[in-house]
């Protein structure tokens, strides 16, 4: 369907082509982030060069690398975890778990840089290990991060920060690892929608070793349940 000025249509003819010029910013928002799912929810504390503690849920992150480890997460607009990391470049990623979604969704509001969310949404503030910024006690996982470069374009910012250390809580471990089940991450979806796990499935990845000589997809991993 041809894209257009308009709001977005209510059914599909035929396939949607539209670019972030062709419908109003909130309106690609909406698509985009309906069709980027589910998105890990990186929980981001900082500190500002006073002591006052914040912290911010961000669904725009992720893992960026591993030689060196890096986390990355956009913010829309200079926020408060911005603007502190200006100051002091440092923050705690905290992993958002299900137990914690209610209270992980109350720290996103609007609430004035002076305001600790911790204290509002009633978590506790636990010393990080190597950087100012403190730990989500509650959280079962956190990335400790220094701040290597922000990439501000418009009004994104997509903050890069270096892991330097990680904190896993012994209920999340099983068999030498995380295991995703007693981790129960949140996944962010669009809107006001957000999803646990659900069911999980193993695909071993494919070698050349074992593909070369085999006729067509023959050699294709298939999916097993976890």
């Amino acid at each position: 369907m041809a894209a257009s000025h308009d709001a977005p249509p209510q059914t599909l003819d035929r396939p949607l082509e539209v670019g972030p010029d062709d419908w109003k910013q909130r309106d690609y928002y909406l698509l985009m982030t309906a069709l980027v799912i589910p998105r890990p929810i990186g929980w981001i504390s900082t500190v500002s060069a006073g002591g006052v503690r914040n912290l911010a849920p961000y669904s725009y992150f992720n893992l960026m690398g591993s030689d060196p480890f890096y986390v990355a997460f956009g913010s829309s607009g200079v926020k408060d975890s911005l603007t502190n990391l200006r100051e002091v470049p440092q923050f705690v990623a905290n992993i958002v778990t299900m137990h914690l979604l209610e209270k992980m969704n109350f720290t996103s509001g609007d609430f004035p840089r002076e305001e600790d969310e911790f204290g509002w949404a009633g978590l506790t503030p636990a010393p990080a290990a190597k950087v100012r910024p403190f730990r989500v006690a509650e959280a079962k996982a956190h990335l400790e991060c220094e701040l290597v470069q922000v990439v501000s374009d418009r009004n994104t910012n997509i903050v890069i920060g270096r892991i330097v250390h990680a904190h896993v809580d012994p209920s999340v471990w099983k068999n030498g690892r995380v295991d995703p089940r007693l981790l129960d991450p949140v996944c962010r979806l669009s809107g006001s929608g957000y999803a646990a796990l659900g069911d999980l499935f193993s695909v071993p990845r494919p070698e050349w070793k074992n593909v070369a000589g085999t006729a067509g997809q023959d050699a294709m991993p298939r999916v097993k349940t976890v």
